[in-house]
């Protein structure tokens, strides 16, 4: 499967909104990124998160920091195979080296109180008519005439029967475009009402505000999809340099930056 026939997401699309020379160099050229701790950190503390509701929060605070230590650790170690000079690392806070330990501790903690998150709200996990719960959903969909696949962290029930989306977040960067494309994904294929979105914030433990959802539009999200489909598929890549350069993985292989 090449790039221009390759389902889109949501996170291609932001990528090629952002720098298209970006996603160029990323998934055209595929140029080796370098490592990021805070990649990592995401990864582990999702698998983590999921790990816990998948047991049906029997699982303790205590076997899910353990989890993600085991996958963190095994996670880096892979990284640091593939480049072992933790200088090269991309860090938005000291060294890669101190970004690593640091983000060890703090995903230990950002996971346990998950834990006791989830046990003092007890969120309602929905089930789909398949009975699969709605955890790490995978969708397929078309929008605007692009076929747009991803995943949802969580689906919740609200006291109406409708449904909200959730998407959990380590660091402070979130994206309505996000709980937008997955609004739509989720009506178009289960015909459920999806009327508000948040995000569950590692770093302070509680949900984000709420997201109205209600009046979002499969066309308008479709036509964000198709714009970067046609732009992929043309062969145009837009390069965009600026401080976002300071945090790209291609960086080092870009001559713009």
């Amino acid at each position: 499967m090449t790039v221009e026939t390759q389902p889109r997401s949501v996170s291609q699309t932001q990528q090629y909104e952002q720098c298209g020379w970006r996603y160029y160099l990323q998934r055209v050229e595929r140029v080796m990124p370098r490592p990021a701790a805070w990649g990592i950190h995401g990864t582990a503390f999702h698998s983590s998160a999921e790990a816990v509701e998948r047991s049906g929060r029997a699982m303790t605070a205590s076997e899910a920091v353990s989890h993600f230590s085991d996958l963190y650790s095994a996670l880096v170690n892979a990284s640091l195979d593939q480049e072992p000079n933790t200088d090269r690392w991309l860090s938005a806070n000291g060294s890669g080296g101190e970004d690593i330990e640091r983000r060890y501790r703090l995903g230990q903690e950002q996971t346990a109180r998950y834990v006791e998150w989830a046990a003092e709200h007890q969120p309602t996990i929905w089930t789909t008519p398949a009975g699969t719960p709605a955890i790490e959903l995978e969708f397929m969909v078309e929008l605007g005439g692009v076929r747009v696949r991803g995943f949802i962290d969580q689906l919740t029930v609200e006291p109406d029967g409708s449904l909200r989306v959730r998407d959990l977040k380590t660091g402070t960067m979130k994206s309505a475009f996000q709980l937008e494309t997955y609004k739509v994904a989720v009506e178009q294929s289960y015909d459920v009402p999806v009327n508000r979105g948040d995000w569950y914030m590692g770093k302070t433990g509680n949900l984000s505000r709420t997201v109205k959802l209600d009046q979002v539009t499969e066309e308008a999200i479709g036509k964000r999809f198709a714009v970067m489909d046609a732009g992929v598929k043309r062969g145009d890549f837009p390069a965009a340099p600026g401080f976002s350069c300071r945090f790209c993985d291609v960086s080092h292989a870009c001559s713009y930056r």
